[in-house]
């Protein structure tokens, strides 16, 4: 008796067939799809600065002050009365000014909620919360 001999070699001849059908079912179906458009935002919208927000400071002893940043770093103390009012008036000017809130770290969460609660009551837009991140040694 012969013994068989293993064979090696593989059958490439069933994977070209599937290559070229799938081959000529991408051909028909690429002109068929249809493509999508991005709108890019052009260069003139992009290039203008963010304006400088206001900050409302709230701070140990729970008193308010406004710094607005676009005009300086000078803060000058307001009420809770008044507060609203003028970040209105300094948004009519500029209605892109972002509102931020900084509490101090002693103040309780809840006057700063209570701050902001009240913005938006008034319909301040742009309210935000302003961090300040934890040094990487403490």
């Amino acid at each position: 008796m012969r013994q068989r001999r293993l064979m090696n070699e593989i059958n490439v001849v069933p994977y070209i067939d599937v290559m070229l059908v799938l081959l000529v079912i991408f051909m028909v179906t690429a002109p068929m799809i249809q493509t999508g458009s991005v709108d890019l935002p052009s260069v003139g919208k992009s290039s203008q600065p963010p304006v400088a927000p206001l900050e409302v400071i709230i701070k140990a002893d729970t008193s308010l002050a406004l710094r607005d940043r676009s005009k300086g770093s000078a803060e000058h103390v307001v009420t809770r009365a008044e507060l609203a009012s003028q970040i209105k008036q300094a948004q009519a000017a500029n209605p892109q000014q972002a509102v931020l809130i900084a509490g101090d770290r002693s103040v309780k969460y809840e006057v700063v909620l209570g701050v902001m609660d009240e913005l938006q009551r008034q319909q301040v837009a742009k309210i935000g919360l302003l961090v300040q991140p934890v040094a990487a040694g403490k």
